[in-house]
């Protein structure tokens, strides 16, 4: 191993965001580390040394390893099975991520460390574009376990010294992402011929490609002071879910109007839009417009859902 390149580890490095924070980290010279404990996950990305190791083995994984950047990418990524049960969003949320900052302040104390949040900690925000100085309201146990994964990082940055800092998601798409409104809709359409989605059509959603993700997520790691303190991820732009099947069924060549049961999923908020000025100020802006990410989602779903 180079003794001058970075040493950063990703937790979730076969998950959808974690991989490609991983891949495009490896891409640019990173001496990247993944480790994965869900056996769920897909493959680690190339050129990430696999750490895939059982429950209870991180700790001297770390310990060896002694990163100087940590991605806290692992964990539960739906508000729905949250709300049906918590208990594993809480073992995967902040029980795992105080594990991990505990064991990088005993093993790896100058490590920078990144969490990825959501915006579900804003819950439904009091005005568009939501910032970060926004009150936090969540509504949902993910939103609320989010949101104490973001106060385990204040406490020990506040109380160890430790440098870490919280990146907000709001809507992440992309290829690979085989749930989520996005696979729901292509799914409906290519495999059932019919489109049924809950709510009423004009909740809104801030969607970012996952390309654009982990580039933001870089610019976190490697120009920001790392003082505990909170980034949202987005693009600024809000796009309602009647209008999102419009672009789908679209980009999927298929004729159909979505039909809408009026009523909203538990958790879920009816409209995000996210103020992105402090990673504007790093130098972030979006590469994939949501029209192209859109059309290559809808191919890549095809293949997915029907083959070829």
């Amino acid at each position: 191993m180079t003794t001058n390149r970075l040493r950063l580890l990703v937790t979730g490095a076969a998950g959808f965001i974690g991989s490609h924070a991983a891949g495009l980290a490896a891409a640019r010279g990173y001496d990247v580390h993944g480790v994965d404990l869900t056996s769920a996950s897909g493959r680690m990305p190339d050129g990430v040394r696999d750490h895939r190791i059982a429950d209870g083995g991180l700790p001297s994984m770390i310990a060896e390893l002694r990163p100087d950047i940590c991605i806290l990418a692992a964990g539960r990524a739906s508000v729905g099975e949250s709300v049906a049960d918590p208990a594993p969003d809480f073992k995967s949320g902040p029980a795992l991520t105080f594990a991990l900052l505990d064991t990088l302040r005993r093993h790896a104390p100058a490590c920078r460390t990144l969490f990825i949040s959501s915006a579900a900690v804003y819950g439904n925000p009091e005005r568009l574009p939501v910032s970060e100085d926004a009150s936090a309201a969540p509504i949902s146990p993910y939103g609320f376990h989010k949101l104490q994964c973001e106060m385990l990082c204040r406490e020990f940055t506040a109380v160890y010294g430790m440098k870490t800092a919280v990146v907000r998601l709001f809507s992440a798409y992309g290829e690979g992402l085989r749930r989520q409104v996005l696979w729901d809709i292509c799914r409906k359409i290519l495999c059932e011929g019919r489109l049924e989605l809950m709510g009423t059509g004009e909740e809104t959603r801030d969607f970012l490609h996952v390309q654009d993700i982990a580039v933001g997520l870089l610019q976190v790691v490697d120009r920001t002071p790392m003082a505990a303190e909170p980034y949202n991820l987005a693009s600024g732009c809000a796009v309602n879910i009647r209008d999102l099947a419009g672009m789908l069924s679209g980009a999927l060549g298929v004729r159909i109007t979505p039909e809408f049961s009026g009523v909203a999923p538990a958790g879920d908020p009816l409209h995000w839009r996210g103020d992105s000025t402090r990673m504007r100020a790093l130098g972030f802006a979006p590469q994939i417009p949501l029209e192209s990410g859109i059309k290559a989602y809808a191919s890549w779903a095809r293949r997915q859902l029907l083959g070829g």
